[in-house]
């Protein structure tokens, strides 16, 4: 009888915590909240393929609902977010709308006052998945700042972050900004991007201390301990809600001689290098779609697959995982260069210091434990930005 009754209460809670995450609805979702706010104004959007609503795509949604879209402004991975991490986005016209598409990605990462002539309202609609190296921060940044700058209003759009159950990582320094990574945020900040966004307005981040005529439109029903599986890919190499959850880890190895499955079925789900000590699996990166250059290309990589996880260990352990580039460093013969000459590994963690701790043989806990301090005083500086629980 108590086991009945126990897995009675099992299917009742599996089914509320079902119906619960149907109940999210992304701000796109609610046009009633922003559509009057757009009427009659010509609207600049920051948008890429994962800006919909429903089925459909944010400015076909505008249109319908005769909202004069002028511009379109994509980041990385372009406006269809097809293209390879890095590549060149050129300007172009949408070839649906015949919209102007204006890259923000390469050397034009800020919308200039030629870019925002004649416009009244700009609009931002772009999934994050709560990385700080995660580029769309930083397009966000640097559109806010322009449109201070412009005393031009800005509305975001806000949706649900599959990281933003907790906080982790080493804060970014200030001489090891990029622009992946502009702010003073750990790692994993914990925060959807309309938070985000509030927060880059409340801290005076934007240079000069601007601040942008912001609002935000709110997620319905959402907390951050809410489950999500996001309804389409946020970028080409994170297929799937395990690479989601592993990217905050795994990225760490874009850094390094390591390939993170890039090339691969499994993106941020791989990890390893034909020089790898263990033998026991590997995998053999070929150009695909989002990864024309893989790192390896053609070669067995020996190293780990990961992609067996349990989605529910990856979401309860709420934090980043150091056992993978560790056991990576250890496994790996020529440890002088296992990490790329650029050093990007330092512009990914945010200063020198885990590069360093790892070559000197710093316990995992160690490094954790040297990240506390910072983590305590950013926890409080978002609490201020909090607009869900």
């Amino acid at each position: 009888m108590i086991r009945l009754l126990t897995l009675i209460l099992f299917i009742n809670l599996f089914f509320a915590n079902l119906l619960l995450a149907k109940d999210i609805i992304p701000a796109a979702n609610r046009p009633a909240l922003y559509l009057p706010l757009l009427k009659g104004k010509n609207i600049a959007l920051v948008v890429n393929h994962s800006s919909r609503v429903g089925k459909r795509h944010l400015v076909d949604f505008l249109l319908t609902n005769n909202i004069k879209v002028k511009k379109i402004f994509a980041p990385e991975h372009g406006f269809r977010g097809s293209a390879d991490a890095g590549a060149t986005i050129r300007n172009s016209r949408d070839k649906k709308t015949n919209i102007p598409i204006i890259s923000l990605y390469g050397k034009h990462k800020k919308p200039t006052k030629r870019d925002l002539q004649d416009i009244d309202i700009v609009l931002f609609d772009i999934q994050d998945v709560g990385v700080r190296f995660y580029t769309y921060l930083s397009t966000l940044h640097y559109v806010m700042e322009s449109t201070a700058q412009l005393n031009i209003p800005m509305i975001v759009l806000d949706r649900p972050n599959p990281n933003a159950h907790y906080i982790d990582g080493p804060m970014l320094e200030s001489g090891y900004r990029s622009f992946a990574g502009l702010d003073p945020v750990p790692l994993v900040y914990g925060m959807t991007i309309g938070e985000y966004a509030m927060m880059l307005n409340g801290e005076g981040w934007l240079r000069g201390k601007v601040k942008t005529k912001l609002k935000v439109i709110p997620i319905a029903n959402y907390t951050h301990q809410s489950h999500y599986t996001l309804p389409i890919k946020p970028s080409p190499n994170l297929p799937n809600s395990r690479a989601i959850a592993l990217y905050p880890s795994l990225a760490l190895f874009e850094g390094t001689v390591f390939s993170a499955g890039r090339g691969t079925k499994k993106q941020f789900q791989l990890y390893g290098d034909p020089h790898y000590k263990i033998k026991k699996f590997y995998f053999m990166p070929r150009p695909r779609a989002g990864a024309r250059y893989p790192k390896h290309s053609g070669k067995r990589c020996y190293g780990r697959d990961l992609s067996g996880l349990s989605m529910r260990s990856l979401y309860t352990e709420k934090r980043i995982d150091l056992s993978y580039i560790v056991d990576a460093y250890r496994n790996y013969p020529d440890k002088r260069h296992f990490f790329l000459k650029n050093h990007f590994i330092d512009k990914l963690a945010g200063s020198s210091k885990l590069r360093e701790q790892i070559t000197h043989g710093v316990s995992i806990g160690k490094i954790r434990e040297s990240w506390s301090r910072d983590l305590k005083r950013f926890k409080v500086t978002r609490s201020r930005y909090l607009i869900y629980r």
